[in-house]
This record gives structure tokens, sequence and C-alpha cells, in this order.
């Protein structure tokens, strides 16, 4: 069973040359009107899509990008996906996503598997478990955006934003609540977002005098359940605590249920603060105090890095820090 529609099966339907059909679908001058409409006219009908490998072949571009991202499934990323999505449309180009799932060995096939799909560029939130993909995306050639985290140590694009201040914000907010222990629910440390967010926390309590304790401070795998357990465990734990600090709003709805059940008044006992500012955090109860990170822009703004890298042909190393705020709600 034949599975695409040529030019060729189009020229013999509608009674013209190959060439011709060329010229028609490609709206070039030297054409006849009748002859061009005839020609679309059977083409539409026909069903016919046009070889977008042929065209890149011809001009050098695919007109795909990739983006590589974490976990799809928390409501950040996908309101990022979302907006990297617009930006690209607006360009004339299409997206393939892969999802890692945390998972460094995934992440390293997905890059694998973009570079032999030859897309032109590459967006990318790695795990930053090892860094060995974005050395091989640096030897490729092939342009490509870090999003959402930060590499000390390597001297590549990225998009990112600025999670010292934000989590000084939440730290600094919990402080003038008057909370004095306050838990980290941090994700792993080997991640910059990580770090970042503990050295606003840590520089939040020694401006306001207080001690930093590192039996606060709990590195914890991404998720609700997660953070669920983990807080569970404190509790259980008997750690004294008035407020938490979480990594994420998911690690913050987890820690919120936690605390319910074991009888806790949010905010009356324990204050929680989240980050990202995803659409759940206005509409779970009590409503989620959270540092707001503008995930459209920074989806935008790492496409358009992208686009300028594609566009001329070369490696543009910019670092685009966007700032954050604190949105304060109910749990605080």
């Amino acid at each position: 069973m034949k599975k695409f529609v040529t030019i060729r099966d189009i020229a013999k339907a509608a009674g013209v040359s190959i060439n011709t059909v060329s010229r028609a679908l490609n709206n070039k001058p030297d054409i006849n009107k009748e002859t061009k409409e005839r020609v679309l006219k059977v083409a539409r009908e026909l069903g016919y899509i046009k070889d977008a490998t042929a065209t890149s072949l011809r001009y050098g571009l695919t007109k795909v990008i990739g983006v590589i991202l974490e976990d799809s499934s928390n409501p950040f990323y996908s309101e990022v996906l979302k907006s990297i999505e617009m930006a690209a449309r607006k360009r004339g180009f299409n997206v393939i996503f892969m999802n890692t799932e945390k998972d460094y060995n995934l992440e390293e096939d997905a890059v694998k598997t973009m570079l032999s799909r030859r897309v032109d560029g590459i967006i990318i939130s790695p795990t930053q478990e090892k860094s060995e993909d974005i050395q091989l995306l640096i030897k490729s050639a092939v342009p490509f955006v870090i999003l959402g985290v930060h590499f000390e140590d390597i001297e590549v694009p990225e998009v990112y934003s600025n999670d010292v201040k934000g989590s000084y914000l939440a730290v600094s907010h919990l402080i003038e609540k008057g909370r004095k222990k306050i838990v980290y629910l941090s994700g792993y440390l080997y991640k910059s977002v990580a770090r970042m967010r503990l050295e606003g926390y840590r520089r939040a309590l020694h401006e306001h005098m207080l001690p930093f304790d590192e039996s606060y401070v709990f590195e914890v795998e991404e998720g609700v359940e997660n953070s669920y357990k983990k807080m569970l465990d404190i509790i259980e734990s008997g750690l004294k605590f008035d407020g938490v600090f979480c990594f994420n709003d998911i690690s913050a709805i987890g820690a919120m249920q936690a605390l319910r059940e074991k009888g806790y008044s949010i905010p009356d006992d324990v204050s929680v603060v989240g980050y990202d500012d995803i659409a759940f955090a206005h509409f779970i109860q009590p409503r989620l105090t959270t540092v707001r990170i503008d995930k459209q822009k920074e989806g935008e703004d790492a496409f358009e890095l992208l686009y300028e890298m594609i566009k001329r042909k070369e490696f543009v190393n910019k670092r685009l820090v966007l700032d954050v705020e604190l949105v304060v709600r109910e749990t605080t």
C-alpha cells in the first residue's frame, strides 16, 4: 500500500509536468494562475503533504527543534513547554518533545535521539546528575540552550530563574511571620536549583540573625508522594518546626497533606511556602504562598536564544537570569 502522495501523482492527475506542480506548490510566479489553481485543487483532493525531509535537505534546515524535559507530569514543565511551542510556531518551527523522568540515562538517550533526527537545535532541562551529554552537545556543534538550571563549571547558553533571590524572599517572609524553625524540603543537591535555593535559605537566616542548622534541610526526590512521606517522617521524628519551605509547589502539596493528617493547622501551627506558582497553587486549600517564576517568559526566552543561534549559525554564549517574585496567599 502506497504511503504518501508525491508530486508525480499530482502531475499525472492534473495532466501537467512535475516542474509545473513544483512551481505551483512552492508559489512561484512563473506559472499560469488557472494552472496553479488546478494543481493545488488536485493536491488537496489527493491529500498531498509536503515532504519536510526533502525540503530540509535542500535548505539545510529541518525547521524542527528538540525539547528534552525532566518531568512533563509536573505542571511547571508543561507550562514552559507550551510557551516554547508557541514561540517556535511563530517562527515557523515544530517541536519534538522527549521526557526523561529525571533519569540521566534516559536524558542521554534523548540527546542522542535528537541529534540523530538532525533537529536544528535543542532546549534541554538536564538532571545534572552527570554532564557527559552536555559535553556531547558541545562537540556536536548543534545549537542548544540549557533551561532552568545553571552549570558553574561549563560555559553554555542558559535561561534560568534567580533562585537565590526566590528562596531568600520565601524564607525571609516566613521569618517575618514569626517562624524561627524552618524546614527546607530540598531537591537533590547535585542540582544547581536546589543549591541556589539552599543558599537563599541560609542567607535569609543569617540576615535575620537565626542560626543555620543542617538537620532542618532534607534532600527529597521530587514528587507529591515523596514529599508527603518525608514530611510524615519529620513529624514522627519529633523535630520541632513552625515553618516549611519547599523546593517546589508539588513538594508543598505533599507536605501540606501530611501536616493536615497529623493535626497541624496551616498557617496557625505551621506556615508553608512553595516555589514555581503553578496553577494549582491558587486553587488548593488553603491557597499556597509561593515564589512565582515567569514560565511563559522562560520558555519564550529559551526558544529565542536558540533561534538566534540557528539564524546566526554560531554559538551564542548567553546566560539569561530571570527575576522572580513572592506571591503571598493563605498558607502564611
